[in-house]
Parts: structure tokens; sequence; C-alpha cells
């Protein structure tokens, strides 16, 4: 599993809560709320923080009830900058990255891993890209050297760029014709025009067909910098040995200059509402997907739209929408809303699936339920509600030094404060219902939406002229 996946506060920031928050069939009147408490979770002093003689940032946790040892290097620029033209580098690079590293080609670098019950794995999101390597502590040196190979000794070999590129495009095909994919394809198109949020982070054919070995070299060399990264260590470790170890290691690791941010999309969203229907006369179920653009991941009013998101649709079945979809008029088995909280402005959507007679159904409660929440924003007592499953979500993914470090990478990552975890739980607790009307109010643009859909332009169009004029595009991989 990669260090994104287990960032617990990013996937709180997101928006997309996951299970529900008082089970099947509940809603946020019929329940007690507990009180979140505010008080620090995690314990500070396990918690070692250190600066490399090159300017790379350090964490370390010790946690010896386990003879195991996560190590992480986290670097602060991923996809998000990445040119248009070369979309998909970023995921490209990390991939070839894994085939091979120092003396070891892509066979003998599998072999050295498995050998050792060892995992190692290269990944790339919008605003970063990691590498993590895992295993039993004894052996340290060794997992040490996979990680420091990583950084100092890609090898990214032309054969391998060649098998990765068609790897990725056999990949996008499948992707083309996945219909959550493509809407989610078609939402980026519409909000970032000329952005590199239009453009999915794998990319598409066009772009990724023109990768090389050389493009991947470049990246590496660009981002993989010492004042760009965060190493992390997280287990069975004497923090100073650890570190004394990297700086060893990463002697020849010298300082050079940090990559540029990836540039901010010009206005994330559309003046007015647009809809488009991918034409994909084959299906029977539509996807639906309503979005627009939101907020970065460091914006001050994240807290307030985790919350208010809760309650209209990222807190499974007692959300709003979920109530009104699924329960009240049995149109979807699921309906969900989120934040994709990037160093930019990431969107905002609602997305379900429905059947394709009742397309143009869903999409009027959806935007009912949009509406609504900023005439009828959050009561008390669904606010109360989800406070507590918010914060009781936030405890349960810090159980580990392993989810701890990876939240403290992501904290540095965005750069938010250290005591980002200890005053988490205050910060939720201090969002009242006059913040969160506001939130509702200042955020959602239920007048400025893109509205995608994928299915049969033959059924859906009749249904969606109450809503305003309909653009058809075919389900083209290039787009």
């Amino acid at each position: 599993m990669t260090l994104a996946a287990r960032f617990g506060i990013a996937l709180l920031a997101s928006g997309f809560l996951g299970c529900a928050l008082l089970g099947g069939g509940s809603r946020f009147e019929t329940a007690t709320p507990t009180p979140p408490g505010t008080g620090p979770l995690v314990d500070t002093s396990r918690i070692e923080r250190m600066t490399l003689s090159n300017g790379a940032q350090l964490i370390v946790m010790e946690d010896h009830r386990l003879p195991r040892l996560v190590l992480g290097a986290s670097f602060r620029r991923g996809a998000g900058r990445v040119p248009l033209a070369q979309a998909g580098l970023a995921d490209f690079s990390a991939a070839l990255l894994e085939r091979g590293t120092g003396d070891r080609d892509a066979l003998s670098l599998a072999k050295a891993v498995d050998a050792i019950g060892a995992s190692f794995s290269v990944s790339a999101g919008w605003d970063s890209t990691h590498v993590g390597v895992s295993g039993l502590s004894r052996d340290r040196d060794a997992l040490l050297g996979f990680l420091t190979d990583a950084i100092l000794a890609p090898r990214f070999e032309t054969e391998e760029a060649r098998k990765v590129r068609k790897e990725h495009l056999a990949a996008l095909q499948k992707r083309i014709e996945d219909p959550k994919s493509r809407a989610s394809s078609e939402v980026g198109r519409l909000l970032y025009p000329g952005h590199r949020y239009s453009l999915p982070i794998a990319g598409i054919p066009e772009s990724v067909g023109k990768l090389e070995a050389e493009d991947a070299r470049r990246y590496h060399a660009e981002v993989f910098v010492p004042g760009n990264a965060i190493l992390s260590v997280s287990g069975d470790v004497d923090a100073k040995a650890i570190r004394d170890a990297l700086e060893t290691r990463l002697a020849a690791w010298k300082p050079a200059a940090v990559p540029a941010e990836a540039s901010a999309p010009p206005r994330p969203a559309p003046v007015a509402t647009r809809i488009v229907v991918v034409d994909r006369p084959d299906l029977t179920q539509a996807r639906v997907v309503l979005a627009q653009g939101g907020l970065a991941r460091n914006s001050p009013e994240r807290i307030p739209a985790i919350l208010v998101n809760a309650v209209l649709g990222g807190s499974g079945f007692s959300s709003r929408l979920m109530t009104k979809v699924r329960s009240e008029e049995g149109l979807a088995y699921g309906v969900g809303s989120g934040f994709a909280m990037r160093r930019q402005p990431g969107p905002f959507s609602i997305a379900t699936s429905t059947r394709v007679a009742k397309a143009g159904r869903v999409v009027e409660l959806l935007l009912a339920s949009l509406k609504t929440i900023r005439s009828q924003p959050p009561s008390a007592t669904e606010l109360a509600l989800v406070k507590s499953f918010v914060v009781g979500r936030f405890a349960l993914n810090l159980e580990t030094a392993e989810d701890v470090v990876a939240t403290l990478v992501s904290l540095a990552i965005y750069g938010l404060p250290d005591d980002s975890l200890d005053t988490y739980r205050a910060r939720v607790s201090a969002v009242t219902p006059e913040v969160a009307a506001h939130l509702a109010r200042s955020v959602f643009h239920p007048d400025d939406l893109a509205i995608v859909l994928v299915g049969p332009a033959e059924q859906l169009l009749p249904q969606l002229e109450a809503f305003g004029p309909v653009e058809v595009v075919p389900n083209d991989p290039t787009r």
C-alpha cells in the first residue's frame, strides 16, 4: 500500500468519508451525538523531526512492538506541475523507477525485494511523488539500500520505458471504457480548460505515447532534490541511528533548486452551467456527475467544508443525498459528494449511477439538494453528529506509527502546521452552525456547474432539455 493510500488526514480532507455515519437507514435527527474531545490524539514525544545536512527533512517515530520497519521518501511535486503536453509523465516516471535501480535491473530488483519479504513501490499523485519501502527491521540495511538507490541511482532503461508505455496505453484504453473514469475525465476538461487538471493523472494516449526514458530521467532529476524531500521512518528503529545511516548513504545527494509548484487554474468553475452527455449507447446504467470548483488543501475553510459535505453527501447512508436519492426514491444504490483538495483548488463533485430512464430525475434531485444545503444549511443536530463521526474517523486513521508518520508527511507536503494533529479536534468542535451556513453559501454554486452524464445520448437528451442546452460528445479516448 502506498503512503498516499494511508494519508488519514487526506481522506478526511477529500470529503469522501467512506462508511455510513449511523448505519443503514438512520437519520441525523434520530441519533444522539457523542461530543468530540479536544485534546491531542498522538504522543508527540515519540516523534523526532530532523534535517539532514543536505536540507532533506526527516520524520521518525519509533515503535518497538513489532520487528517491522517502514521507510519513505516523499517529494512535494507531482502530476500537477507536469506540462499538459506530457500529461501522465509523473505516473510513467514512478512506474519506470520501480523497474530497476542501482546495479539491479527490473527482474533482479524484484527478486531482491521478494527474497526478504519486503515491499518496494513508487507512486505519484497530483501534489507529490513517493517511494515506499517496508519489511522486517532486521533487514534495515537492505531496505535502506532500496530507498537510497531509488533516490540516487535510477536506471530508467529504454526497453523498460517501452514496456511501461505499452502497459499504460493499455490501461488508458480500459479507463475510457469505464463510465466512472470517463465522466471524471470530462469533468476535468470542463472545469479546467488549458490547465493540467483538465487531464487525468495518468494522461491520455496522445501524451503518454510520446513519453521516453529521458523524460522520466529529467522528471526525477527535477523533483528528487533534498530541499523538496520529506524522508520518513516508522517502526522498530533507533531515531539517531537511522539518521546517521541516511546521512552516510545519501552523502552524494547534493542540494539543488526546488522545482516550481503547479500553476493555479484561472477560475476552476464554469461561469454558467454546462451539460455534457458522453454517448455510450451500450449502457443501461448512466453515470451522473455534478461538479464545480472546490478548495485547496490548505484552505482555512477546509474543516467547515468537511463537515458541511458530510451532511450533504459524504457520510454514507445518513447523508441528505443518500436519504433522498436512495432511501426515499430508490433511484441509486449509492450517491456521494466530496472535495478533491489539492495544492491548487480541485473539484467538488456529486456522483452516482442510475437507470438510464431515471437519469433526468436524479439530476433534478442532485441539483435540488445542492441548492437546499445553501438555503437550509446543517442544523445544530446534524453538525453535532458529523463532528462526532469525523473526529472518530480521524482517530482511527492514527492507530499505528506508520499511520501517524504518513499523516505528518501529508501535512508537510501541503505546508500545514506541525501541530495540526493536536488541534484538529478542537478546530472541528469550534465550527458553529453559523460558520457552516456561511461556508455552504459561499462555496457551493448550483448555477455554475459541470453536469456530465455517460450513457445513451438518444435516451438521455429528452430528459435533460429542461436543464439547458446539452452537448453530446463521443466516447473518444483522446478527450
